[in-house]
């Protein structure tokens, strides 16, 4: 500010210095002191002094001189120099550079922590998953795992996520959850958490060839329970794709001839058939004389089980390929832990119109919720035996949905077997044959208007009303698909 005050004076002196000398010069003219011509003399007034407003001050502190940048208008310095009219001059407030990043934006990260609570050890020791952008050049992974001294396994783009999922071993001693949150603290990851471990749930050992034959199929309880055989008038079915997410099925089986539309291994060891897998998909979309609940339906074959064990990152894997593919029904007869990224994938399908049923657990009664029974976008299936009792070993929980048989089930097994069994992975096959039967009758229902019509149409159970043990009650399958639709007359 002084600087250009002392500006404006200068400029003053000089204009005036000027101005007197052309004075003068025009005085020695007029006496003939020059060379040039003769000018008559022209009387000249004196030149007012110079005024400058007061200088301003500080609102905040009077005694201190206002300076540009404290958030008011300078009033600027006003020159006279007559005859001409006043000048102001403002010097221009000068805003601070905005420093510009030419860095890539990170990607969404999740705020809570993926390392495992405390106590929980259902996980793979020396793994680790974590997500980064499918943007992400090798030269930033392989330098992200060289700093955290991890290595890599195999790694997985998600449709569900948009991100590509990286199965890490760790190869010293250090902790699953402190390898989690170093690489937390990475700007390029995503998420991270451990590589969790789920069981299917099957609590009774299959007796395959022994146990039943396609002969016993007048001893089968459920479907009467379900009211199946009704349900058929409406619906059975019919181009409905039902993933079923668990060990590996026998697609030759004489009750799967035809059932089964696509497979997929999310395993790198090689698929074999395996009893549970093949009984899930018989009681969903068994044909014969030991009929699935829904006979018309097409099984997406998602292997993500090696025997009774499966891991988070093969039911990501086998989930992204089951959407990709069409799933409008998803299986889930397995339980496990509370894990951060099924929970993202599972929410981004159910968005896409994907119902998701879930076997609530066989760990009993004093057991925590189970997963993925107990997220909020899944439904909860728990069994009931012959009596419409509870099966002992069943999972409580105020997450429970609904009750489907599922004591002493008959099923398909491998090699052209059958098998007596069971748990809540088969009441949770019930109930996928029952929601296959209601997309067909009505394919643009959500996931939550298919839930709400579900457990509406049960039949009681239990203490009165929705309790922890029966969920809404026993489903009825003819109730569910005909509330509320005429889907009979698109059946005739």
């Amino acid at each position: 500010m002084r600087t250009y005050r002392q500006a404006g004076l200068l400029v003053i002196a000089v204009a005036g210095l000027a101005f007197t000398a052309s004075d003068a010069g025009a005085q020695n003219m007029h006496r003939g002191g020059g060379n040039g011509p003769t000018f008559s003399r022209v009387p000249t007034r004196p030149m007012p002094p110079v005024t400058q407003p007061p200088r301003p001050t500080r609102p905040d502190r009077p005694d201190r001189p206002h300076r540009p940048g404290w958030g008011h208008v300078h009033p600027g310095i006003i020159v006279t120099i007559p005859p001409r009219g006043p000048y102001v001059y403002d010097p221009p407030v000068r805003e601070p550079a905005v420093r510009q990043s030419s860095r890539r934006p990170p990607p969404r990260r999740n705020t809570a922590s993926g390392a495992p609570p405390g106590g929980e050890r259902r996980f793979v020791p020396n793994e680790v998953i974590v997500g980064v952008a499918n943007t992400a050049s090798q030269q930033s992974i392989a330098a992200l795992l060289r700093r955290n001294r991890v290595t890599e396994i195999e790694r997985q783009p998600l449709q569900l996520s948009g991100t590509t999922m990286l199965r890490l071993r760790i190869p010293d001693r250090r902790s699953v959850a402190s390898v989690v949150r170093a690489l937390e603290a990475e700007r390029m990851v995503a998420a991270a958490q451990p590589n969790y471990l789920f069981r299917l749930q099957q609590q009774d050992s299959p007796k395959d060839g022994a146990g039943a034959s396609q002969d016993d199929a007048g001893a089968d309880y459920a479907a009467a329970k379900l009211r199946v055989a009704l349900a058929h008038s409406l619906a059975n079915g019919e181009n409905v794709l039902v993933a079923v997410i668990d060990s590996g099925i026998d697609a030759s089986h004489p009750a799967l001839t035809g059932a089964v539309a696509d497979r997929f291994n999310a395993l790198d060891t090689p698929e074999k058939p395996d009893a549970h897998g093949t009984g899930i998909a018989g009681i969903i979309a068994g044909h014969g004389r030991q009929p699935g609940v829904a006979p018309a339906a097409r099984i997406l074959a998602v292997r993500a089980f090696d025997g009774r064990e499966g891991t988070s990152f093969s039911i990501r894997k086998g989930l992204d390929w089951a959407v990709g593919n069409g799933a409008r029904v998803i299986n889930m007869s397995f339980a496990g832990p509370s894990d951060p990224g099924i929970a993202r994938s599972l929410a981004a399908a159910s968005k896409k119109g994907i119902v998701l049923v879930a076997a609530a657990g066989n760990a009993g009664p004093k057991s925590p919720p189970l997963y993925p029974a107990a997220d909020p976008n899944v439904i909860a299936v728990t069994a009931t035996d012959a009596d419409d009792k509870l099966y002992p070993q069943s999972n409580r929980g105020r997450h429970v949905a609904i009750a489907a048989p599922g004591v002493d089930i008959i099923a398909p097994g491998p090699d052209a077997t059958y098998q007596v069994a069971s748990g809540t992975s088969f009441a949770a096959a019930k109930i996928s044959g029952v929601v296959a039967l209601m997309v067909q009758g009505k394919p643009e229902r959500s996931p939550r208007e298919v839930r709400s019509a579900l457990t509406a149409s049960a039949k009681d159970l239990g203490p009165k009303g929705v309790d922890e043990q029966f969920g809404a009650g026993l489903a009825d399958a003819y109730a569910a698909v005909s509330a509320g639709e005429p889907v009979a007359a698109a059946r005739n």
